[in-house]
């Protein structure tokens, strides 16, 4: 697919922001022409139908035309099976032929000249393609140099500090310049139908007119013709579309620092978990209470927030700090200590006077003392009953962030969860694959009658600049991305309401409830029990159709009527 030459205004050449990479995109463009120059061009025959009107006849005339040659394949190699022979006899003669010096001399000799012609033939197949090959790289390299400029354009026109609205802006020039390549082929494609078909409509209207027999015939090739460039014309675009990828949020930590800080909070982990098995084993109460969440984090979450927190090529070492405060952060233990008086029955001895056992008479000693002895008894002796509650919180390292960034850190750490720093390999078991690399967001094609509310036309027209960004813990705002509640208000607000920022709970409480029956587009629709909290937890704006459009992870359209959602299903709700 070869690249266009953008164009460029004197303005924007001269743009202090703009003009180097106008430069680069229009030095890129003079190299990829200089390129396409060089590759061979061979002459080809190309038939022609054309209809003689004197007789009748459709005759056949041929002419040259300059065409590009194809590129030599690399994979033609006819003489493999014999070449496969050749080198398993060698081999038994030799195992067989150590003292016929003459047959080691030949088979010596056979292979140096079997060798010799090998790598002859490969220098020679790579020739040929050299200048196909530069072609190619000067292609990419005009891509890649147009996307910049347009970037660069981008952020002139539409400036912004946000590291996520910098890289949702290139996402979006990135899937334009697709389209517009798809677009230019389609263009050129659909040019070079037109004015074929219409110098064969001109030269078949005669023909018809005076023999309708032929007209069948010709009508069918042409259909024919028409459906194959058609098709060919789809498959550019279905290809140029598949190219657009994601080039920024990259982890710039190296690989060895970035696992070593995932092993040490893992380690960290595992350390608290030794002490609560053991607990028991070091304290000493008369009872344990426990009530444990689960130990546990999401690597992805863990680089992300040490890659927002300390920008650039940062070292293991230099984030063991921001791991203790995160650990300390995300985990709360407490131990709640209860004492009262409680009393048991207990074996005790004491002293009495001692009764002479016959008379029972209380007995003296020679001076006249009493004489004591010891007897045993029951009786109920207080004591101390102390029992423990250990509770164990699990705060969930992704709502952590809010907490410890200001809003431009934040939105590098959402950048990051949108991107998993390029870098799926590093963590494969990691949930966040699936959820932002395979599944990405869903997308509805809302019915156009619903559309006709324009209240509800705004809220969609506002939410849906939001598909696929991450889900973010506190987030409200394009610049940081969204939590459900966040996102709700973010798209209320801009779009005829003034609500503020509020929790889920909260906008419920703005909203009257709405029987499912009863509920309409741009309806909100509240959860419970999606996460340990009381009240609503989670807050949709409904679509019709079972759908809602959500702040999930990410922000997707998705059908209510699913088995997780329904049981979670609170209310319907309708703003004032």
């Amino acid at each position: 697919m070869r690249e266009s030459r953008l164009q460029f205004t004197d303005k924007e050449r001269l743009d202090p922001v703009m003009g180097k990479a106008v430069q680069k995109a229009e030095k890129a463009a003079d190299k990829a022409e200089k390129a396409q120059a060089k590759i061979p061009t061979k002459k080809v025959i190309k038939p022609e139908l054309i209809a003689d009107n004197s007789n009748g006849k459709i005759k056949v005339k041929l002419h040259f035309e300059d065409t590009e040659k194809k590129p030599p394949s690399q994979l033609k190699v006819t003489d493999a099976p014999a070449a496969a022979v050749r080198r398993q006899i060698r081999r038994e003669i030799r195992e067989s032929g150590d003292d016929n010096v003459g047959v080691e001399a030949a088979d010596a000799v056979a292979d140096s000249a079997e060798g010799t012609g090998h790598l002859l033939q490969q220098v020679y197949h790579s020739t040929q393609l050299q200048p196909y090959r530069a072609a190619a790289r000067a292609e990419k390299h005009l891509e890649k140099a147009n996307i910049h400029a347009l970037q660069k354009k981008a952020e002139v026109e539409h400036p912004t500090s946000n590291p996520l609205s910098r890289w949702r802006q290139k996402q979006a020039i990135k899937r334009q310049y697709a389209a517009q390549k798809a677009g230019f082929r389609t263009a050129e494609t659909s040019a070079k139908t037109a004015k074929e078909a219409t110098k064969k409509t001109e030269q078949a209207a005669a023909f018809v007119a005076r023999h309708k027999k032929g007209f069948t015939a010709v009508l069918g090739i042409l259909l024919i013709l028409a459906f194959l460039l058609n098709a060919v014309s789809s498959c550019s675009m279905m290809v140029e579309g598949i190219g657009a990828g994601i080039a920024a949020g990259s982890y710039a930590a190296a690989d060895d620092d970035i696992v070593g800080a995932e092993a040490t909070y893992c380690a960290m982990e595992q350390a608290l978990q030794r002490q609560l098995d053991r607990y028991e084993q070091t304290h000493d109460y008369d009872a344990y209470h426990y009530e444990l969440d689960d130990i546990g984090h999401d690597p992805y979450v863990l680089t992300a927030i040490l890659s927002a927190m300390h920008p650039g090529e940062w070292t293991l070492q230099e984030v063991m700090g921001t791991l203790d405060m995160l650990f300390d952060k995300q985990y709360i233990l407490t131990e709640t200590v209860e004492s009262e008086t409680r009393y048991r029955t207990e074996t005790v001895t004491g002293e009495r006077h001692a009764r002479d056992p016959i008379t029972g008479a209380y007995l003296y000693d020679q001076w006249g003392d009493p004489i004591m002895e010891e007897y045993a008894y029951e009786a109920q002796v207080p004591y101390t009953y102390r029992s423990v509650t250990v509770k164990l919180e699990n705060f969930d390292l992704s709502h952590v962030p809010v907490y410890v960034m200001n809003e431009e850190t934040l939105g590098r750490y959402a950048l990051y969860m949108a991107t998993l720093g390029n870098r799926p390999d590093l963590f494969p078991d990691s949930d966040y694959i699936q959820k932002h690399l395979i599944d990405g967001y869903t997308d509805y094609d809302i019915p156009p009658d619903a559309l006709e509310d324009a209240k509800f036309a705004a809220m969609i027209k506002e939410a849906e600049k939001y598909l696929g960004y991450p889900y973010v813990w506190g987030g409200s705002s394009p610049s940081t991305s969204f939590d459900c509640s966040g996102f709700v208000c973010w798209v209320i607000n801009h779009s005829g309401w003034s609500v503020g920022r509020t929790s889920a709970q909260g906008l419920y409480n703005l909203c009257t409830p709405v029987s499912r029956s009863n509920a309409r587009p741009g309806d909100l629709v509240f959860f419970k029990g999606t996460y340990k909290t009381n009240g609503v937890s989670h807050v949709g704006i409904y679509v019709g159709n079972n759908r809602m459009l959500h702040c999930g992870d990410p922000i997707s359209y998705t059908n209510i009527n699913t088995q997780y959602w329904q049981s979670h299903f609170f209310t319907f709700g309708r703003l004032p």
